[in-house]
């Protein structure tokens, strides 16, 4: 475990969409394939291997079981501490069933140095967009005082501000508002960084850290009124969190 004093690296993937089969394809692209091809670009670079690897929600596009155990058998030979939250494509419950057993863990709070990174579900059964609702808020502002000098990071799959697409914004966090107001009365919240979106962002909302990543298959166009499918390649995101509280990031577009 990593002293107080020390930098922590984070691998971010997001969106991965898997099948209960290697060959289903989502919009053309073999998502099997391009995780596989994601995981074995992040094993080679220099700063392998991290101290945690976040999965920023909809793990499973099909909600099957198969999906999530093929999610599992690709992620479990990494070696490292996976920890996941669920998104509006995946079964939360089918997923803490699944990946109940180290290196997985599904939501809740992570402890590590001097950083406390929060594992937020805003899944809504039958909406594509999110939500928390008034006791994860709760559970919210009791956990980040509890974390008391420790900064922290908060991670969820839904986005919490607008992202300047009509049709992306109308399938956010419903209850961003009192999200980003709860967030405002905590100095300790260092960033907050999200999937959903399939495009990166990286912002700043005062002193805290906005970031969206891109999926492990395909991405949406940026700053579109309609749907639209971008060309950009699959794209994960490495981040350093250092012991005074900033966030240093890379992102990485696999070609």
């Amino acid at each position: 475990m990593p002293d107080s004093d020390q930098e922590l690296l984070i691998l971010q993937l997001s969106d991965t969409h898997l099948h209960a089969t290697r060959q289903s394809r989502m919009r053309g692209v073999n998502t099997h394939d391009t995780l596989k091809q994601v995981l074995e670009h992040v094993r080679a670079q220099a700063q392998w291997p991290p101290d945690l690897v976040l999965a920023t929600g909809d793990l499973v596009q099909d909600e099957s079981r198969d999906g999530y155990e093929m999610f599992r058998d690709l992620l479990r030979p990494l070696g490292v501490d996976v920890a996941c939250i669920p998104g509006n494509h995946d079964d939360p419950a089918l997923m803490r069933y699944v990946l109940s057993e180290p290196p997985f863990q599904v939501g809740g709070t992570i402890e590590m140095g001097g950083w406390g990174i929060i594992l937020l579900d805003t899944f809504v059964f039958g909406n594509d967009g999110g939500a928390l609702g008034a006791n994860a808020l709760c559970e919210l502002a009791n956990q980040l005082e509890l974390l008391g000098e420790r900064h922290a990071l908060i991670a969820m799959h839904h986005q919490p501000i607008d992202m300047g697409s009509a049709w992306l914004d109308g399938v956010g966090l419903k209850d961003s508002e009192a999200f980003l107001g709860l967030v405002d009365g905590f100095p300790n919240v260092s960033g907050v960084l999200w999937g959903h979106v399939h495009q990166a962002s990286d912002r700043l909302r005062g002193k805290v850290r906005m970031l969206s990543t891109p999926s492990t298959c395909s991405q949406f166009r940026p700053h579109t009124d309609h749907f639209a499918l971008d060309d950009r390649p699959p794209g994960y995101r490495w981040l350093r969190l250092q012991p005074d509280g900033q966030i240093d990031t890379e992102l990485v577009w696999v070609e």
